[in-house]
């Protein structure tokens, strides 16, 4: 019923509720970190770094090792990868992870998708990492950046689900609220308008086609209450030399956490 009604409502006033899609699109809702990520963040090196205008919290784990760089999702933060950064210092990996724009403990404000992707090639650059992990959205980041950062080359590579279509991501939170298709045309050409993009060219399964990975890796549950599967294994599809696992009984958040997926994670690192 509350959806048919913002439907409705929508349709009369479409250039408010292009405001309210474009906030949510742009104002990522922090979450409460448990205990235990917490105190795995505290066990890091932090450093804060200038970028865009905020200051982004970066953390290190480890002092001698390969480097693997994390790159948390869409309202994720670092201390989402605790239980797989746990088991990477017990294999001797040196471990980096950050908060993006307005995510974590980084500095609040507006941020978006770009700068996400952005910064994510601005710290595979700033660290000379060649291996990743990467959660959900961190995956369009990741991907984002490598292909327009074409001289950039990644070992082995894992992305625990992906999206795939940038539209796909507008159909959701328009799914969400129940808003009517003319305020989702009037969002799009906002966001095409203030970030100079078609959203129609922004697709992970084209990026890979042309991106420097030896070997990849995407791990997504076939239940993902969040993410459909079909969204990765289109990924999959168009990647020639990446593997695809499918598991169950994670979901989209507690994969994160789950002891096999961590192990199998690790395991193609090495």
């Amino acid at each position: 019923m509350k959806k048919t009604f913002v439907k409705i409502a929508s349709n009369l006033f479409p250039n408010y509720f292009t405001r309210m899609a474009y906030h949510k699109l742009t104002h990522p809702q922090i979450r409460k970190l448990r205990d235990n990520e917490l105190k795995v963040l505290d066990k890091s090196k932090t450093e804060d770094i200038d970028f865009e205008g905020f200051k982004i919290r970066t953390y290190a784990w480890g002092t001698d090792g390969e480097e693997v760089l994390l790159i948390h999702g869409w309202e994720g933060q670092a201390g989402n990868f605790s239980d797989l950064i746990e088991g990477l210092l017990e294999e001797g990996f040196v471990v980096r992870a950050f908060d993006g724009p307005c995510h974590g403990f980084s500095s609040q404000g507006q941020t978006s998708m770009f700068e996400f992707c952005e910064l994510v090639g601005e710290l595979i650059k700033r660290y000379q990492v060649k291996k990743l992990v990467s959660h959900s959205f961190g995956g369009v980041a990741t991907t984002y950046a490598l292909y327009a950062n074409p001289e950039m080359k990644i070992d082995n590579y894992v992305l625990l689900t992906t999206p795939d279509k940038f539209s796909e991501r507008i159909d959701d939170v328009m799914q969400q609220y129940g808003i009517s298709e003319k305020v989702k045309i009037r969002l799009i050409n906002k966001l095409e308008k203030e970030n100079n993009f078609k959203v129609e060219d922004m697709s992970v399964s084209d990026f890979v086609k042309t991106i420097k990975v030896d070997k990849s890796l995407i791990i997504h549950d076939k239940n993902d209450g969040v993410l459909p599967m079909s969204q990765s294994k289109n990924v999959h599809k168009n990647w020639p030399n990446s593997e695809f696992l499918e598991v169950e009984g994670t979901g989209h958040f507690r994969i994160l956490r789950t002891e096999k997926v961590i192990d199998k994670v690790i395991e193609f690192l090495k």
